[in-house]
């Protein structure tokens, strides 16, 4: 099974070059250990994001990395141009020498969006036309388009993609209509529901991919933790408690500005372990609750988050690599669920 890692990049106590800095050391390392794949968010205006052009962050990843594949997760669609936003995707594709994950979504912070200028009901719309115009443009060479909101005439196609027909595809999992339109068209996806709940939602998924494909390979089903890994329990949980707190303050900053009842996550990190949502401690436990949930959720892929809230670089390396050398090997030992 391959393990992945997730990052929203979400603000740090140190100054902003720093916190970047840090962060592509963090990539280093990363894909030194063997992780398959690094998966950055975007989010606008809250501490939430500090990576609001994650193309950039990412491009420069390509050159600090040889083998884990980048990609943000996902791109905003209804915040971008398509046709830039293709010739951004070629570039990166080829930069990275074919290492790069398209994700794509509509965004799920109605605040982001209606900083710029979006209503939250028009953007699953003006989604599912930009994908479609990104599609066409990647997979064709030249660019023609009508649609309700983008008009493209005869645009030349000069960027090609790396991989072929394009890079693969990647979408947030939150329910059975996006479990269906994932596996009708090939989707890779990434829940962070617990593991009691994953499992419908890839039910779901098989049930339509085997309807669609039949016995084709399967995209992965891919479900994401909070991680820390320290010498004993008492040090992981001192370090992933507090740092829950800080991430989940600017997970609900804006929602909490505006009045309105924050998304659902769990609270605090008390919350987050009994949910199975954060796992903390030596790796033997983390070791053991990673894998029962594995079975659990019959996930095929799994995708962890070394590094949250105020979590120092320092604190970040040594989780990870106890986890590279007493957890991953064991995680990649699995045989996916079918």
């Amino acid at each position: 099974m391959n393990i992945g890692v997730f990052d929203h990049l979400d603000r740090r106590n140190v100054a902003l070059d720093e916190h970047y800095a840090s962060r592509l050391r963090l990539l280093e390392k990363y894909d030194a250990a063997g992780f398959h794949a690094y998966h950055l968010a975007e989010h606008h205006a809250t501490p939430l994001g500090m990576a609001p052009v994650p193309g950039i962050f990412l491009a420069a990843a390509t050159q600090r990395t040889q083998r884990i594949r980048l990609g943000p997760c996902v791109y905003c669609l209804p915040l971008y141009d398509p046709l830039r936003l293709i010739e951004e995707i070629c570039m990166l594709d080829q930069i990275s020498r074919g290492r790069f994950d398209l994700g794509v979504g509509r965004g799920i912070v109605p605040y982001e969006m209606a900083y710029f200028d979006l209503h939250p009901f028009e953007t699953e719309e003006i989604y599912r036309e930009a994908l479609e115009v990104i599609l066409a443009g990647l997979t064709n060479d030249v660019l023609e388009h009508r649609g309700p909101r983008y008009t493209y005439r005869k645009v030349p196609m000069v960027l090609r993609p790396f991989q072929k027909p394009h890079p693969p595809l990647w979408y947030g999992l939150g329910h059975d209509r996006g479990a269906e339109w994932a596996a009708t068209n090939g989707v890779h996806v990434l829940s962070n529901h617990p593991a009691e709940g994953a499992v419908e939602l890839f039910a779901r998924y098989r049930d339509v991919w085997h309807r669609k494909h039949g016995a084709a390979p399967m995209p992965s089903l891919g479900m994401t933790r909070h991680v820390v890994v320290a010498a004993t329990d008492a040090e992981a949980e001192a370090i992933a408690r507090p740092n829950y707190a800080i991430w989940y303050a600017n997970l609900t900053k804006l929602w909490r500005d505006f009045g309105s009842t924050p998304i659902r996550f769990a609270r605090d990190f008390d919350e987050a372990r009994q949910r199975g949502l954060a796992v903390a401690g030596t790796a033997a436990r983390v070791r053991e609750e990673l894998e029962r949930q594995v079975a659990v959720s019959t996930c095929s892929y799994l995708v962890v988050r070394p590094i949250f809230g105020d979590v120092t670089e320092s604190q970040a390396g040594e989780s990870i690599d106890r986890f590279a050398s007493e957890v991953l090997p064991h995680l990649n030992a699995l045989k996916p669920a079918s």
